[in-house]
């Protein structure tokens, strides 16, 4: 299928095809996952609570009845999370595609921390996807596989360099967020990086949502129930807003177009809105050297480096 004829509606057959998606009890996350259902993947829902998470697979099923969905439990802001989650996808079969998409959107007004003792937003936005990313490079690997990291519009337009990664002096709720997006972003791209030098099967490519708002979304039992209120104030917002379902269109096909390759950037055609299509990440998110920085301090607050040596091997095991 050519990036010419993309239809957002009409996704590839998707049979067969395995993907994790974080953050799948709302939003993007939600939609991106009954999208990929709905071609007919397999698609393993995570979330933090386990009612919100049956609440969404329920509304997945309502929409595509046939949709072969399981559901996990998965923290991003809590490392031991990450590893128990990634241990249960490892014991089954390979992975073809890892959407990352959890996170904080509206940061906490003071900063806060984890129990592993990272600032949150940080922690749920960036440094637990580096984790589960280096955690699942194995099925990833031996699926041929994608990795897909959510970005942010904002990093364009606020070039906040993440040299205190965790915020510990200056801390506001709109730098913990656009900063954790820089980061996200740029670790995106030094994955490509890095997966490509080491001759890894694994593409990694960052897809932002443009301007997607919940009250410009269909209402959906469990999953999106905003406010009368809510309604009358986003749809005020409609020019240079859209639906959280067309948002996820981005980060859809970063995820399975053929097409689609490592180190790209997807968003909306008119940058808030609008169909997916090649797009140019702000200046910030590609400064290599911020990225290796950040990459370095992930390494070691997660204590642990990507296994890129054996990954390498489970493609040469698995040539024909």
């Amino acid at each position: 299928m050519s990036r010419d004829d993309w239809d957002p509606e009409r996704l590839p057959d998707l049979n067969g095809r395995r993907y994790l998606v974080t953050g799948s009890t709302a939003g993007l996350g939600f939609f991106s996952s009954l999208q990929l259902a709905g071609a007919g993947a397999h698609v393993i829902m995570t979330g933090r609570n386990p009612n919100r998470l049956a609440a969404a697979r329920a509304a997945v099923l309502r929409g595509a009845k046939d949709a072969d969905v399981t559901t996990l439990l998965l923290d991003t802001s809590n490392l031991g999370s990450v590893r128990a989650a990634a241990a249960t996808v490892r014991g089954r079969a390979g992975l073809h595609g890892l959407l990352l998409n959890a996170g904080i959107v509206h940061p906490p007004r003071h900063r806060q921390t984890t129990a592993d003792g990272h600032e949150v937003v940080f922690a749920t936005n960036a440094l637990g996807h580096y984790a589960l990313a280096g955690e699942l490079l194995l099925p990833l690997a031996a699926g041929r596989g994608r990795m897909v990291w959510v970005g942010s519009m904002s990093t364009s337009m606020w070039a906040y360099d993440p040299i205190d990664p965790e915020l510990e002096n200056g801390y506001t709720p709109w730098r913990a967020y656009v900063q954790s997006k820089v980061a996200t972003t740029a670790l995106g791209f030094e994955a490509d990086r890095r997966l490509r030098a080491a001759s890894v099967p694994i593409a990694s490519l960052v897809a932002h949502p443009g301007y997607s708002i919940s009250g410009r979304t269909r209402g959906i039992l469990g999953v999106n129930e905003p406010s009368r209120l809510q309604r009358f104030g986003d749809n005020l917002q409609a020019p240079i807003t859209q639906s959280k379902e067309r948002g996820a269109w981005s980060l859809v096909r970063a995820l399975v177009d053929p097409d689609a390759d490592g180190g790209q950037f997807w968003g909306p055609s008119r940058i808030v809105s609008g169909a997916p299509k090649l797009s140019t990440a702000g200046r910030i998110t590609r400064d290599e050297e911020i990225a290796a920085r950040l990459w370095n301090y992930c390494e070691h607050a997660v204590g642990a480096p990507w296994p890129y040596l054996k990954a390498a091997k489970t493609r040469r095991a698995r040539r024909p």
